[in-house]
């Protein structure tokens, strides 16, 4: 898979003790891959990470990335060929009650990986994955595009969007001149699965309210957003990544320097229907709560994925009720402490989604 990119390389992690920076650890390690990962402790109780064992089985670091000196020095040592920065505060309600903290995780941490990096000279490839909320507001109904402008009306989607206006300039000013080094974005839309146990997101929420029977609580349901399963974006970092280090190992052209990994469009849905779908798996039911007094959100995102499947030849696979009805399935096996499996959840959904990718005879499936 991948072209073979990641077997034997070198490969840096940050945020791994996420949610979906777990899930991509474990992929990555299924491929062969030397990984290394450098976060702050988990960020949930339970975590995905813990429940993998990941501490002892990995190359993992705690560190910050705000602490450049600490994150330099990693770089340094470690000389990592690929590196996906997942590092960040992901949560738009958090990021009004934490706006200093979000704004220096998410763009410092940014700028400080890239310089390291840059310092660092390569040979090296760099997924920076963002987010479709760091979309400019005042597009309407209509699809983000990558060319579109970046924006954002809270410290969360300005965060990222600052993100991305950093490693545009550092792609401009420093990697595109190197042939040694090789720079992207990705931005995913509203990611579903296993193993998130965040606030304030609509999946967690679900099952928290459903284990405990009690009605689950909706305070938008009629926003639009982007749904996908974690494996969906996944797929696309590790492609644009393989994709990146063939530009360097073989002095091919460079991607883009952005690109989108949403969901097709039939899975662009409103919250209610995410619910509903939930409730069908898993019986329960849910009411609306009071929005009333709540920080503003975007109530509509779409994300065009044109140019990640006219460039790249990626396409989504699973579509929106097959990645409820994992995600749903997933969590009502965990088995809490018994982590081998948890690894065995993990695995089948990776499994399943790969043989649904060879069956559809996707670029990234083939060998070389």
């Amino acid at each position: 898979m991948f072209a073979g990119a990641y077997q034997g390389r070198r490969v840096l992690v940050t945020g791994h003790t996420g949610f979906k920076g777990a899930w991509l650890a474990r992929w990555l390690v299924q491929l062969g891959a030397k990984v290394t990962g450098y976060a702050l402790p988990p960020p949930t109780d339970p975590s995905l990470f813990a429940a993998l064992d990941w501490e002892g089985r990995l190359d993992h670091c705690l560190g910050d990335v705000r602490d450049a000196a600490a994150l330099a020095a990693l770089i340094t040592r470690l000389q990592p060929e690929v590196v996906f920065h997942l590092a960040a505060q992901p949560l738009v309600r958090r990021s009004y009650a934490e706006p200093v903290e979000t704004f220096a995780t998410n763009v410092l941490g940014t700028v400080h990986l890239l310089e390291a990096v840059r310092r660092q000279g390569g040979p090296c490839a760099v997924v920076v994955v963002t987010s479709d909320k760091c979309y400019d507001e005042t597009h309407g109904l209509r699809e983000r595009r990558e060319e579109d402008p970046v924006g954002g009306h809270d410290p969360y989607s300005a965060s990222k969007a600052c993100a991305e206006i950093a490693a545009a300039a550092y792609a401009r000013s420093f990697f595109q001149k190197n042939e040694r080094l090789a720079l992207a974005t990705a931005r995913a839309g509203n990611v579903i699965g296993g193993g998130d146990w965040a606030e304030d997101r609509i999946m967690p929420d679900c099952v928290r309210a459903l284990s405990a029977g009690r009605p689950i609580l909706v305070r938008r349901p009629d926003a639009v957003r982007p749904w996908q399963h974690v494996l969906e974006p996944l797929s696309g970092y590790l492609w644009l990544g393989a994709r990146l280090w063939r530009t360097i190992s073989a002095g091919r052209t460079k991607p883009s320097s952005a690109y989108n990994f949403g969901p097709s469009p039939e899975s662009h849905r409103k919250v209610r229907a995410l619910v509903d779908e939930v409730l069908r798996h898993w019986p329960g039911r849910w009411e609306q709560a009071s929005a009333a007094g709540d920080p503003h959100e975007n109530e509509y995102l779409r994300l065009s994925i044109d140019r990640a499947a006219r460039e790249l030849g990626w396409r989504p696979i699973w579509d929106f009720p097959t990645g409820v009805e994992r995600t749903v399935r997933w969590y009502r096996a965990f088995p809490g402490e018994k982590r081998a499996i948890v690894a065995d959840l993990v695995d089948a959904d990776i499994e399943a989604y790969v043989q649904a990718a060879r069956r559809r005879g996707l670029p990234w499936m083939e060998e070389s």
